[in-house]
């Protein structure tokens, strides 16, 4: 895939970070290889989203993230279950390290706690205190089980940075290096250390797994086979194998492997996994299919259109991985803090040690030791970095699920925030399918007059014009059209219109000054309806027609308002968020739909540009604006607005303008994406909060020489895992 400046983008899936800064670290030498311009690592995700020139290979990429000291491979969503399948092999690599590390620390921990007062009751055998014994159960979790520990220190200590197994490596060798040279025993405290660290890993890497879980019901959703017409014979081929054009049979339950269109058959889809919406919707020939959606109780026929890549679900699940690899504000904070926090640490530890030996107490290294560990062990650089990257997982996963695709972690973030919110009115508000409602006819007798509509349908048929077609479908419901009448050709005049001729009768459709400047008259008998429905503010199309036959023919033609649209205004008002209406048409039909929908203000036949020049007045520190829009005249609004939000029927362009995506249409989703938003930032912060406090009070905790090593091994594992837990709670809520 290419972006507009020709820039190749590339998903990597990481293994073997374990903690912030690892990701961090990635992040810079990823930086450093030259043609690459921008590096988003996601440690929550554990992938890397990066967009470099044409010329660096994705090989040099895998190895610069080899030398740095972990393993890597190319993303791809088709073989998502071999990335799970080495994720799940390194947490049951995990698991097994924190079992075997358990078994020989558990006699340690039991001679470690007998000699607490409140436990002395216990029995204590005196082999568990022999110095020869307690070496041999201490040393294969130090250097067997712990070996990981020291490859990814030392790693990082290469590249010349820091990560927390320094911190577990410098504090485990510590006691264990003392325990053999020194006068006391402190096997227990590095054994013990490690086991808590193992536990807290694997139950922290388990609860990740799940976090993620709207992501991979995304990816479940495609089908491994599809039914192919080959040469006049159904037969099986992998999905992958799908061409654009191929027919593709789907039997009912079955889900579609692609984009398309019916060609036969009738049936219902269930598309509520990919567009939020629980009804089943009706599908017949010439109706679009979504790939991934489940067909009903019906066998359809269906020529692919978009396979692959191009469809819509690989362009949502795209979406979600490419926002989980932008960063949040919060999580640009979070990483300045990961970045000084193992070296802040360790000094911190040093000093402490000092402190102890030389002033509170003189000589006893024990205490001093003790003290330092403790400091280095309780703080958990993991939490501050999981702290933003975990809800965003978790909230992004959850608003695809509703049809709700943000493209960026940004996004995510400032939807929070909105409390204006302005409004497209064709296509956004109403379905932007013209629709006619109403006909007055005069001068023509019953007789003609399915020879004369067959006559101005045929006409209009050549007309790529939206109210062109409108007539077209109100013709062919009411059996007027004719089919194909011969070789129609048509004139399309400067003044907004066409004409015609057809077995000695000119017809002429427009506006009502395109018909008056050729000549014709309102008639007396519908002037004052027409006059009527120009003051609703509705679109008309004017036919006369001179000839063998004279009169004329009024289209009334509306757009007609979204049913959710109604609800959802009333919502938005409900959470605090002021809608406007921002539209192009004329004043009387931008105050009918504003009427109808509950909207107050009001700003009629704009220009794009205009459109964007008042989003921009209006903005200010306590206005934080959205637009919400569907055509290519929306992209610059979209673009001026804090955030731009695009129909997902609308054109291209509005699309990749915007920061976020309706996949449906429903405007009601909107009050959906605001309560993520919300629920999502309050989460990142509970979770920042507690990381940052959780640190900035243990550490003085531990230093003054109240919490034992091993306690504060426990209360480390226990901050990471408690904000993974905190995440997670998300994906619970309605």
């Amino acid at each position: 895939m290419e972006t507009s400046n020709k820039l190749a983008e590339h998903t990597l899936d990481l293994f073997g970070m374990t903690c912030a800064n690892c990701a961090l670290r990635i992040e810079k030498g990823l930086s450093k290889v030259a043609g690459v311009s921008d590096v988003r690592v996601n440690f929550a995700r554990e992938s890397v989203f990066l967009r470099s020139e044409e010329s660096v290979t994705v090989d040099s990429l895998l190895k610069t993230v080899e030398f740095l000291g972990y393993s890597a491979t190319e993303h791809d969503p088709n073989k998502q279950s071999e990335t799970e399948k080495k994720q799940k092999d390194h947490i049951r690599v995990l698991k097994i390290r924190f079992i075997l590390s358990a078994l020989f620390s558990l006699p340690l921990f039991y001679g470690m706690v007998t000699h607490f007062q409140f436990l002395s009751f216990l029995p204590m055998p005196h082999i568990l205190m022999d110095r020869w014994v307690q070496l041999v159960l201490a040393t294969p979790v130090q250097f067997i089980i712990g070996f990981p520990f020291y490859q990814s220190a030392y790693r990082a200590l290469r590249n010349g940075s820091a990560n927390m197994d320094v911190l577990v490596v410098i504090g485990t060798s510590a006691a264990y290096g003392y325990s053999i040279f020194g006068k006391d025993l402190y096997f227990e405290t590095s054994s013990v250390l490690i086991t808590f660290i193992l536990g807290g890993k694997w139950i922290e890497h388990v609860a990740k797994g799940k976090s993620s879980d709207g992501i991979k019901a995304l990816l479940t959703l495609r089908p491994e086979t599809a039914t192919v017409k080959t040469n006049g014979v159904w037969t099986e081929v992998p999905n992958e194998y799908l061409k654009q054009g191929d027919l593709v049979l789907v039997k009912a339950l079955e889900r579609f492997p692609m984009d398309g269109i019916v060609t036969e058959g009738e049936s219902y889809a269930d598309e509520s996994m990919l567009t939020g919406e629980s009804m089943p919707v009706e599908k017949k020939q010439g109706d679009k299919i979504l790939g991934g959606t489940v067909n009903g109780n019906g066998s359809l026929v269906v020529k692919a259109m978009k396979v692959g890549n191009d469809t819509t679900l690989s362009h949502i699940i795209r979406s979600v991985e490419e926002s989980l690899g932008t960063k949040a504000p919060l999580q640009r904070i979070a990483d300045q803090i990961s970045a000084y926090f193992v070296p802040v640490v360790i000094a911190i530890s040093i000093l402490d040690f000092l402190v102890w030996f030389f002033l509170l107490a003189p000589g006893e290294i024990t205490t001093a030791i003790e003290t330092s560990i403790a400091i280095l062990v309780i703080a958990c650089p993991c939490a501050l970095g999981l702290a933003t990257p975990i809800s965003l997982l978790v909230g992004t996963g959850r608003a695809a699920k509703r049809g709700v695709l943000f493209r960026s972690a940004e996004a995510l973030e400032s939807v929070s925030k909105i409390n204006l919110i302005f409004f497209d009115k064709t296509g956004t508000l109403t379905e932007g399918k013209p629709k006619v409602t109403d006909v007055l006819v005069t001068g023509i007798s019953d007789e003609k007059k399915s020879i004369v509509f067959g006559h101005v349908l045929a006409m209009e048929e050549t007309s790529d014009h939206p109210l062109a077609k409108a007539i077209l479908a109100f013709g062919k419901e009411k059996d007027f059209y004719l089919g194909s009448v011969g070789m129609v050709k048509t004139i399309t005049s400067p003044g907004g219109g066409i004409q015609t001729e057809l077995d000695g009768t000119v017809y002429f459709a427009g506006k009502q000054s395109f018909v008056e400047m050729n000549g014709f008259t309102i008639p007396e008998t519908i002037r004052s309806a027409v006059e009527g429905w120009i003051k609703d503010g509705v679109s008309l199309v004017f036919v006369g027609i001179r000839g063998n036959m004279e009169g004329m023919i009024v289209f009334r033609i509306e757009d007609q308002i979204r049913e959710s649209s109604v609800k959802a205004i009333q919502e938005l008002r409900s959470i605090g968020v002021e809608p406007i209406l921002l539209t192009g048409d004329n004043l009387e039909a931008a105050n009918k739909v504003a009427k109808a929908v509950g909207i107050v203000s009001v700003y009629s036949g704009l220009l794009p540009e205009e459109k964007s020049k008042i989003i921009k007045q209006l903005k200010n520190n306590q206005i934080h604006s959205a637009m919400v829009g569907d055509g290519i005249n929306d992209a610059p609004a979209l673009a001026s607005a804090d955030v731009g939000i695009a129909m997902g029927g609308g054109s291209d362009i509005a699309i990749s303008t915007a920061d976020v995506v309706l996949v449906n249409g429903d405007i009601q989703r909107i009050v959906d994406l605001i309560r993520i938003g919300k629920d999502t930032v309050l989460n990142i912060r509970q979770n920042f909060g507690w990381a940052l406090g959780y640190n900035l009070l243990g550490i003085p905790i531990a230093a003054s020489g109240l919490l034992a090593p091993w306690v504060s091994g426990a209360a480390m594992a226990f901050s990471s895992i408690s904000v993974v837990f905190n995440a997670l709670r998300m994906s619970r809520w309605k």
